[in-house]
């Protein structure tokens, strides 16, 4: 009971007993005497305890408007749609950690070398940070191809590893067909679009770092727009006497293959490691990648779009 009830209560019984003492009796008393009738004068009925209303639940939610409620609906469920837009697209660093850790990607799958982890290295990372500088993710990668002293399947050879590369990192790149461009270092200049991605085979007189047993050598051409540096055009160069030399062994193709495909990896931002377990040791000492390989290319393909 609170206090004004407690202080309505006494109130009444203050008033009862006003009223029983003002009570007309007779004079003779309770002895069989007549008695005169009480003067009928309402009395007050007692204060009732007030009640408290029962607990709803979802109290706070209640009170709401259907138009509030659609409201919150709205509000979060644009939330969730921009969460699933930085998820879905490489709009911030470490969208490709966010989404492996949600299980919404799974490069990492395809790993068949190298054990549970593996080594891998960036060729250039952004100033003040471990992030790679990579490739726009959100373009695609122009390249061509200039097959003079290529093998007779250098298509199969360069089709698959760009589709390889292309799996592990999400970067797409766009076939422009064959060129007898030749120019391997001259692929961008200030002030002009860059040339696409130049793939050919060459000796080490024409290209002097194919010397000794260099088997190919490959590096991406970066530009900065004072914000943000990306790779916007590169090289693969192939020792085409290397690869000729290739041929007279048995697994010509799938050797072949690895190297282009190390070479590749280059192109889109890895450097060597130590670790002879990866594709990406100095040597070819396997031919297809490990983990951390494939690790290295998913962060590299997740730098964010330009």
């Amino acid at each position: 009971m609170g206090w004004s009830e407690r202080r309505a209560q006494r109130e009444w019984e203050r008033d009862l007993l006003r009223q029983i003492r003002a009570l007309e009796t007779t004079d003779e008393g309770p002895d069989g005497g007549q008695v005169t009738p009480l003067r009928r004068e309402r009395v007050r009925r007692p204060p009732r305890r007030r009640r408290r209303a029962p607990a709803v639940r979802g109290a706070a939610s209640a009170g709401r408007t259907p138009g509030e409620r659609r409201r919150t609906v709205v509000t979060v469920g644009v939330t969730l749609s921009l969460i699933g837009a930085l998820l879905l697209l490489n709009v911030v660093p470490g969208a490709y950690q966010l989404r492996a850790l949600l299980g919404l990607d799974d490069r990492l799958g395809a790993a068949v070398d190298g054990g549970s982890s593996g080594a891998y290295r960036f060729l250039s990372t952004v100033p003040g940070t471990d992030d790679p500088i990579g490739w726009d993710p959100c373009r695609p990668i122009p390249y061509e191809v200039n097959p003079e002293g290529a093998p007779d399947d250098w298509e199969s050879l360069v089709d698959d590893a760009v589709d390889t590369i292309s799996e592990a990192t999400g970067l797409v790149f766009e076939d422009k067909g064959t060129t007898d461009d030749r120019a391997f270092e001259e692929r961008f200049r200030a002030g002009v679009d860059p040339r696409p991605v130049l793939i050919g085979w060459a000796t080490s007189e024409e290209v002097p770092g194919l010397k000794g047993d260099v088997a190919g050598l490959a590096g991406p051409i970066s530009t900065s727009d004072g914000v943000l540096a990306q790779y916007v055009t590169g090289r693969v160069v192939l020792d085409s006497d290397a690869f000729e030399e290739i041929e007279r062994f048995r697994g010509a193709e799938e050797q072949q293959r690895a190297i282009v495909l190390h070479e590749l990896a280059h192109l889109v931002g890895l450097d060597h490691v130590d670790d002879p377990s990866q594709l990406m040791y100095r040597t070819t000492e396997v031919t297809r990648l490990g983990r951390g390989d494939l690790r290295g290319l998913a962060l590299v393909g997740d730098t964010p779009c330009g």
